[in-house]
């Protein structure tokens, strides 16, 4: 089943979960962000009186509204059938201290009749031959269960009946019955009796989904379930809330002021959202962060989101740095690029957020360049030189990989073997030379300058290991400047068009691409205001700027039908920001706030008809290049 969009995500420190627009619970992920997913499908539905079930996430009468609880991670999904007239209130959470959502359900009668309500659950479970999944009925609910792990559906309410067997046969019926307490099937179904609801009146039912590793027995996932009933969930729901709205005034260190339009309320939505998202992103044992919440399990149209790009997190860790999550930005240098740094110095494209290798196809030179300005960019924000010497011996590996890359694309004689300078770009669909990968190393070594600087000699005193000698030092700096030199003269003498005016990409393709910009914001390997920038980005403006305003990543760009994309509105807005033309950096911010998804979550693009989300609802990296889009405007309105 394609269930490409996640319009709502709720989660704790080990749970993630995604929502449709109509309360359907489409991904349950544990106890990391991005392995493993638990679920095919996850229905609840009524039946009221003699109907057959109605399905709560999808039925002809059913109408939708969906909305968070003010600045939280508490999801509400009312659902109004209107054949009945019943009102349900579908409320979703993550509890803060064990692994468990809590889905509640308020229904009110709003007719004139009574109606007599039977409360379904249908669940099925990822099944394959390592992991195959059985059933266990249990007082309140059923325990579905595998080698590694169990996920338990129940409430503090008894029972009506249960299907372990061949739900899909009978369940459209709204009639559940089996007797067997235990079987071997990956769906299984469970029903409670709500009762007559006379007309204004209301009743409510709590589902508990707990998820538990295969630390524990079924015995202990059974005691497990009866602690949890005997859990106060109002309370639950009252801490939960109070969590998230401290968390966002805690996060909250930009001053946007109070909204004075729809317009400013929109920005608003993306901001908090923002800072509600991140942490739903981060691997909080690991620092890995992942692209965002998966889409396409069976790539269909995509090698899959739900992994860390280097490049990607090191976007989202400035993000992190803004709004004040300077913790979970250092540990995702401190301890995950630690981790999944290469012998020979480098990042491969991608990994698990437990800093295991995912699966990759090949390399991109600008995920290691990236990191080691990272290192840089997080220090300009502690200022703290203890967190450089610790990863000082990192970024010099990373440094040193970088070198020889650089000095095999600058090694041009006859006969010569390249060893290192093919690499993707960072769209992963070229191979070759690329301006945005070469102005990445030229950061990079920027970046090791300043380390260098910062530090001074005791370079070769710190404590923890080897150090580079300060004669070492001095020398390896100057290598480094001399490269830089070459490098921004290759760009200028090679990357750079004389009949189209402007720079390209790579050196076998002028397409234009707005990662051209990176050059300028952020790497600085040129100024806004120099002429070939000023005519490339006058190209890039004839060629990707589309009717709408919204800006293509490239040329003749075709994945998932070339529309714009939000990172590269924002990318142009950072441009025109570092240039100091606030007017047209607003003209490409209005872009995304105008097309921002449900709730205030930005996508990676943006339907150029309907001006809707196309595709991946949450983008990690799109929400960073917000927040620093607004950390610009600001700050260049204190000038």
């Amino acid at each position: 089943m394609e269930r490409y969009f996640n319009e709502a995500i709720i989660g704790n420190k080990n749970i993630l979960a995604t929502f449709s627009g109509k309360g359907e619970m489409l991904r349950l992920y544990y106890p990391m962000r991005d392995n493993r997913q638990y679920l095919n499908y996850f229905h609840t539905g009524v039946k009221i009186n003699d109907s057959d079930i109605i399905y709560l996430h999808n039925d002809i009468n059913n109408l939708y509204k969906q909305y968070y609880d003010t600045d939280t991670n508490i999801l509400n999904t009312e659902i109004t059938n209107t054949y009945f007239n019943l009102k349900i209130l579908q409320t979703d959470f993550a509890i803060l201290k064990d692994d468990v959502i809590i889905r509640k359900y308020l229904l009110i009668n709003e007719s004139n009749i009574d109606l007599d309500i039977n409360f379904l659950v249908h669940t099925e479970l990822l099944s394959d031959e390592n992991e195959f999944v059985g059933a266990k009925k249990v007082d309140g609910g059923m325990i579905q269960y595998a080698h590694s792990f169990s996920i338990s559906t129940f409430s503090k309410k008894d029972l009506l009946s249960h299907q372990i067997n061949d739900t899909n046969t009978n369940i459209q019926s709204g009639i559940i019955k089996d007797k067997d307490y235990i079987g071997m099937s990956k769906d299984s179904s469970i029903s409670f009796d709500i009762g007559k609801i006379k007309p204004n009146e209301k009743k409510t039912i709590e589902i508990c989904v707990m998820i538990n590793d295969n630390t524990k027995t079924i015995c202990e996932v059974e005691n497990e379930i009866e602690r949890i009933k005997k859990v106060d969930i109002q309370k639950e729901y009252t801490n939960v809330k109070a969590y998230w709205r401290k968390y966002v005034k805690e996060h909250s260190s930009l001053d946007l002021g109070e909204p004075q339009s729809i317009y400013e309320e929109k920005m608003h939505d993306i901001y908090k959202r923002s800072i509600l998202l991140f942490p739903l992103l981060v691997n909080q044992n690991t620092g890995g962060i992942i692209a965002a919440p998966e889409v396409d399990e069976e790539r269909t149209n995509c090698g899959r989101y739900c992994y860390c790009w280097p490049r990607d997190a090191v976007f989202i860790t400035r993000a992190l740095d803004v709004l004040k999550m300077t913790k979970e930005a250092q540990k995702f240098y401190e301890k995950f690029c630690k981790t999944t740094q290469s012998k020979n110095g480098m990042w491969e494209q991608r990994f698990y957020t437990d800093g295991r290798l995912a699966p990759c196809w090949g390399y991109q030179i600008d995920e290691t360049a990236s990191v080691v300005y990272g290192v840089y960019n997080h220090y300009e924000y502690v200022k703290d030189e203890k967190f450089l010497k610790d990863n000082l011996q990192m970024c010099e590996r990373a440094i040193d990989f970088l070198k020889r890359y650089i000095k095999d694309i600058l090694e041009d004689k006859e006969g010569y073997e390249h060893k290192y300078h093919v690499s993707y770009d960072l769209w992963e669909m070229n191979e070759g030379i690329h301006l945005y990968s070469l102005a990445s190393i030229y950061s990079a070594f920027s970046a090791i300058l300043n380390i260098y600087k910062i530090l001074g000699r005791g370079v070769s005193d710190f404590e923890g290991g080897n150090r580079l000698k300060d004669e070492k030092v001095a020398k390896s700096s100057l290598e480094i400047e001399e490269l830089q030199g070459k490098i921004k003269n290759f760009i200028n003498e090679k990357m750079y068009d004389e009949e189209i005016c402007s720079y390209v990409r790579n050196l076998t393709d002028k397409r234009m691409d707005i990662s051209l910009l990176g050059a300028v914001v952020p790497f600085k390997v040129f100024t806004p205001k120099e002429k070939k920038v000023l005519n490339t980005v006058e190209k890039i403006n004839l060629t990707l700027r589309t009717y709408t305003g919204g800006y293509q990543r490239f040329e003749n760009d075709h994945y998932m039908d070339g529309n714009p994309w939000v990172i590269s509105n924002l990318w142009i807005a950072l441009y025109y920001l570092e240039k100091g033309e606030k007017k047209n950096a607003k003209d490409a911010l209005d872009f995304v706030i105008n097309t921002s998804a449900k709730h205030g979550f930005l996508s990676e693009q943006i339907d150029n008809s309907s001006l809707k989300p196309n595709w991946v609802i949450g983008l990690g990296w799109s929400h960073a290049m917000f927040i620093l889009v607004l950390e610009k405007l600001l700050n260049s309105r204190k000038k």
